[in-house]
Parts: structure tokens; C-alpha cells; sequence
């Protein structure tokens, strides 16, 4: 049977063919001219870096398109590969939604170096700019889900997992919301709430929310909104939920979405909390506050639920 690494590496494949496709036919269509993003996100990089790129002229010019190119395709693979890992996991969507979260995480992992590099501002693009960004990345996406759920692998045929309860997807998103205050509360909070959680990890994982309990007090610490800090967030309530969500054997893909948009919220309400609260109080109070209210939601959220065993069913071989 096809391991879940050899699958995703084709729906990557398939759809980085199929968003390269659509993309050319828009530029044979419209007669417009070809995105130099890709090399623009290659120069970047590359002013960052000693010495550059190596060459002059021509070559330089070639080896930035080749690498344009390039990082392009492994966007798709690297996109696909991790989507198929999931899958086998336990987070599974349906068709139509897979494939909008395929392309949207694919589309993003584009876009993101992008902003974070200041090759271009995304919040200046027209409608124009995101239906032609989007439209092949939505095509992506439905490649890439389309693969997945016809080539399933030998876990996910023996795993019959329950959809998740009402409860499960709720108390995901509240874990993303005190992941969004407390970012080390995506590790902490599902080894904490589980009762077979080693003394180690335990101790780790308490060290960790200490740590950034401190360290969120730093005139240095960046804001949780910014572009290196808020991914790490979104991941974080994203897989906590689904660690969660795995725990108590329940599909994961409603839990790691509530996650991801708890943790979002939680980002942006909790900056926003900050600078009300820091026109009336000591900004350290504030700080102590949201502390107090992350905590208390984590261990709310990431209780031992009533475990459910996975349905199994045999396959004949």
C-alpha cells in the first residue's frame, strides 16, 4: 500500500500541474504578462544572503528564474505531502472543504513569504490580483484533495473515526483562543489535561508556559500579530486541537479548524485587550489578567472528555 509520504508527494505533483496549467491559461487568455513574483522572492532572499546570487548577466538572470520556479514547485509538494499526513491522522474533510483548505494553505505559503520578505503588500492588491491568486490555488487544492481521498492508506482504512461532537469542536476553539494569548499553552495544555502524560513532559510542558509567562513581559517581545509570531500561534491552536481531538478518537478536521480560528481571535483580541486595558491600567496587570484568562481557558477546554474508541473495521486482504 502507498505510504502517506509517496501519496502526498503525488497530490503535490498533481497539483502544482494543475495550478501551473491554469495559471498560463489565464495568461494565454487575458494576454497578460507573467507574475515575476516568484523571482522577485528569489532576489530577496538572495540580498539577504552573502554574496548573493552567484553569476552576472544571463546566467544570474537564468539561475534567479530557475529558482523562481523552483521554490514553486516545492510550495506544492511540501503543501501536498503535509496535507496527506494529516489525512492519515485523523483529519479528514470532505471533498469541497478539502480542497478550499488545500488551496487556501497552499495560497498562503505563498503569499506569506511575500508580505514577510516586502516584495509586495497584499492588503493593496485589487479583487483583480485575488481572483487571479486564487482561482489557480482553489484549482491546486481540488487536485491535491482529489488524490487523497481516492488513494487512501492502509490507517486510514482500518480507522473509522466518528465525526466530532458539538462539545469536542467548541472546546477546540477555546483552546485556539488561549493559544492566541499563550502561545506554549498549545503543548502544554492537551499534555497537562492528559492523565497519562509522563512526570517529564509534564514538567516540561509547565516550564515552557512559565517561561513565556516571563517572557510576554519584554519590552523586546514582539507583537503576536506580527508575521513571525502569528504562525507559530495558528499552528500551535490548530494542533492542539487535533491532539485533542486524537485523544478522545474523533475525525479532526472541524476540531483543527475551530483551533486555528480560536487561535486567531484569541491573537487579535488579546492585542486588542492589551492596549484598552493599557490606557487604565499598568500594562503589567493587563498582562497578569490575560495570563489568568488563557490559563483558566486551556484547562477548561483541554479536560479529559468522555473517550471514544475509534470504529474499526477490517478490510479483507
Amino acid at each position: 500500500m502507498i505510504s502517506s509520504l509517496a501519496r502526498g508527494l503525488v497530490a503535490g505533483a498533481a497539483g502544482t500541474t494543475v495550478l501551473n496549467a491554469v495559471t498560463h491559461a489565464d495568461v494565454l487568455w487575458r494576454g497578460r504578462a507573467p507574475s515575476e513574483t516568484p523571482e522577485q522572492v528569489v532576489d530577496a532572499l538572495a540580498g539577504r544572503l552573502a554574496g548573493g546570487l552567484p553569476g552576472r548577466g544571463a546566467v544570474r538572470e537564468h539561475r534567479r528564474t530557475a529558482l523562481g520556479a523552483l521554490s514553486g514547485i516545492g510550495t506544492g509538494l511540501g503543501v501536498g505531502v503535509l496535507a496527506s499526513v494529516l489525512r492519515a491522522a485523523g483529519v479528514r474533510f470532505s471533498g469541497p472543504t478539502g480542497a478550499v483548505v488545500a488551496g487556501a494553505a497552499a495560497m498562503a505559503a505563498t503569499d506569506g513569504p511575500v508580505a514577510v520578505l516586502g516584495v509586495s503588500d497584499p492588503r493593496t492588491w485589487t479583487a483583480a490580483d485575488w481572483v487571479a491568486d486564487a482561482v489557480p490555488h482553489l484549482a491546486y487544492g481540488a487536485a491535491v484533495q482529489g488524490v487523497l481521498s481516492s488513494v487512501p492508506v492502509a490507517r486510514e482504512q482500518r480507522d473509522r473515526r466518528a465525526p466530532a461532537p458539538p462539545g469536542l469542536v467548541l472546546r477546540s476553539a477555546v483552546l485556539g483562543v488561549a493559544t492566541g494569548g499563550r502561545s506554549s499553552l498549545a503543548l502544554a495544555a492537551p499534555v497537562l489535561g492528559d492523565p497519562g502524560s509522563r512526570r517529564g513532559t509534564r514538567l516540561g510542558a509547565l516550564a515552557a508556559v512559565a517561561g513565556e509567562l516571563v517572557g510576554d513581559k519584554l519590552p523586546a517581545t514582539p507583537a503576536r500579530t506580527s508575521a513571525q509570531a502569528l504562525p507559530a500561534r495558528l499552528l500551535g491552536g490548530a494542533g492542539a486541537a487535533g491532539r485533542i481531538a486524537g485523544r478522545e478518537g474523533a475525525n479532526a478536521a472541524a476540531p483543527v479548524t475551530a483551533g486555528l480560528l480560536g487561535a486567531l481571535a484569541g491573537s487579535f483580541g488579546g492585542l486588542a485587550w492589551r492596549r484598552w486595558a493599557a490606557k487604565r491600567v499598568p500594562d503589567w496587570q493587563a498582562a497578569l489578567a490575560e495570563d489568568a484568562v488563557a490559563i483558566g481557558l486551556a484547562a477548561l477546554a483541554a479536560r479529559p472528555g468522555r473517550r471514544q474508541r475509534p470504529q474499526l473495521s477490517v478490510v479483507p486482504s
